[in-house]
Parts: C-alpha cells; structure tokens; sequence
C-alpha cells in the first residue's frame, strides 16, 4: 500500500473514533429503609430554590411490593424532582409523584455543591414499616436475604428487581449517548420497627451488617461507602417512648459503624422535630439529606 493510501486508512480511521461519543459518567447512590427514607416532607413546604427539577441528576425509584408477592421493582429513569416521598409509585413506564419528598433532594443540591463536576444517579426503593428481621415485619415486610416463608419473596427481592431495572439502562438521561454508573455509596434509614421487638433489636447489628453487605454485594462494589442515620424518638406517644427498644438499635447502629470501616452514622436526627409519632417535620428531612451527603463526601475515595 503507497503511503498517501496509508495516511488516508490511517485518518479515516481517527475520525471513526474522535467522532464516537464518549460515555456519560455517573455517580450512582443508592437510598434505602423504611418510612424515614420514603420521606415524609411535604411539597408545598419546600423553600422555592429546592421545588423544582434538579438539572444534572437522574432518579430511578422502584415500586414497591409485598412479602410474599409479585416481584416489583418497576420503576423508570427520570430527571430528580419533589414528590419521591411516601405515596409515590411508577408501572414503570410513568411515574405517579406524591405530595411529600424524602432527603433525596437535598442530597443531591448538597453534593452537587461538594462534588460541582459531577453527575448524580439515585436509585431509591424503600418501604414504610419495613424491618431487617422477620420477627418485626408484621405486615409490612422484612429485607433479611435468607427469608423463608411464604413464596421466600421479601424486601430484599424487590430491591433487586429495582437494581436489576435501573442498570438494565445504558443510556439513563436519554441523550444518547452510553452512560456509565459508578456506585458511589449507600443512605440508609431503617431499624425503628426493629426496635418495637426484643430480639430483633438484640440481634439488630449482625442483622445491619447482613443487609448492607448484601446490597454492595449487589452493586458488585463490596467497599461502597455507607451512611446509616441514627433512629431517633419524638416521644410522641401516650407513654412517652415510641420505639420501645429504640436505645438497643441505636448502640447497635454505632457499633456496626465501628466495625465498619467504611462507614458513618449521621446524629442530626436526634434534633428534629416530627409532624406525627414516627416521621419528622419538611425542616427535618431537608437537613437529613445535607447530612447524608457531607458524611457520604468523607467516606468516598479519590
């Protein structure tokens, strides 16, 4: 081959590849637990710098489901916006928003201001009423991965099937070109409905360090940073104690972020105020989400 047909192979060849799109990076967090993450916040409380769309940060939020029914999961990427607090619900082809928000938005406001260079993915799937061990769950549901009973689907399987959906999708912000996800960390807020039963609080910390390893596991990321928020009591009932084995889950959140290594426990919670017995106030989730995101920022890696 002469060198002018070389040069012309060779340049052709460049341009394939400067014209190939280059993938979107992501940073991919995932929000878990019971009501406290749902989120309880109401929209029309929002200040009007955080009730609207937040540009540069998609959401998949999966549906969710019943112990011992149809796995759920479904869900649909979409830009971040109020109302993924309790209430919500997606078919998976359109989302159905609620009136109340969770600490999803302010964790992203807050990271973006942290981390400005970046693009943030939340993967959401909670459940109200939810506890760890199957001696709590009543009848809202357990997330233990060894669950038995029934069909042996539980939390944990719904969780799944929301991974599953969410990194099923190569271009999630829909520009056409492939995105890249890096799971970047976990927020968890759960245990209260532990705490109503003795043995499940007593067992709470192995209990802990099951399901998050569980959930790296299926993030395929076995060192994802994790930020548990502490359990707290509004003292909200007739007998003045909500949680009747709360001060049990929350030595046990302590200890397992001690153990951890790669983990922290946000406190603010203890400071808030509620709207009801078990949630807290708008003013509360808005703060728990900052907290979220500057304890998640210590723990992340270069």
């Amino acid at each position: 081959m002469r060198k002018p047909a070389i040069v012309a192979v060779v340049l052709i060849v460049f341009l394939l590849v400067s014209c190939k799109p280059k993938e979107t990076v992501y940073h991919l967090y995932y929000l878990g637990g019971q009501s406290n993450m749902d989120g309880y916040g109401y929209v029309a409380q929002l200040p009007a710098a955080l009730n609207a769309p937040v540009a540069g940060v998609m959401i998949y939020h999966g549906n969710t489901g019943n112990d011992n029914g149809d796995i759920d999961g479904r869900g649909m990427w979409s830009i971040l916006q109020p109302g993924h607090g309790a209430g919500f619900r997606s078919d998976g082809d359109t989302n159905y928003y609620s009136d109340r928000f969770g600490v999803e938005l302010t964790f992203a406001e807050k990271m973006k201001e942290l981390f400005p260079d970046e693009k943030i993915a939340l993967v959401k799937y909670s459940k109200g009423g939810t506890s760890i061990d199957t001696s709590a769950a009543g009848t809202f549901g357990c997330w233990l991965p060894d669950y038995i009973n029934g069909n042996r689907v539980n939390q944990y399987d719904h969780f799944l099937a929301t991974v599953k959906g969410a990194l099923s999708s190569t271009d999630i912000d829909g520009d056409g070109r492939k995105d890249k996800l890096i799971p970047s960390g976990i927020l968890w807020m759960q245990g209260e409905s532990d705490g109503n039963v003795e043995y499940a609080a007593s067992i709470y910390k192995e209990n802990l360090a099951t399901i998050i390893d569980s959930i790296r596991s299926a993030f395929n990321a076995p060192d994802m940073p994790v930020v548990i928020g502490r359990i707290s009591e509004s003292h909200n009932d007739a007998d003045s104690t909500v949680w009747t084995y709360g001060d049990v889950i929350r030595q046990a959140q302590t200890g397992y972020v001690n153990e951890d290594g790669n983990a922290a426990l946000v406190t603010s919670t203890d400071n808030y105020k509620y709207s009801d017995p078990w949630h807290y106030d708008s003013d509360g989730y808005i703060d728990l989400g900052r907290q979220f995101a500057t304890a998640i920022a210590k723990l992340r890696k270069p």
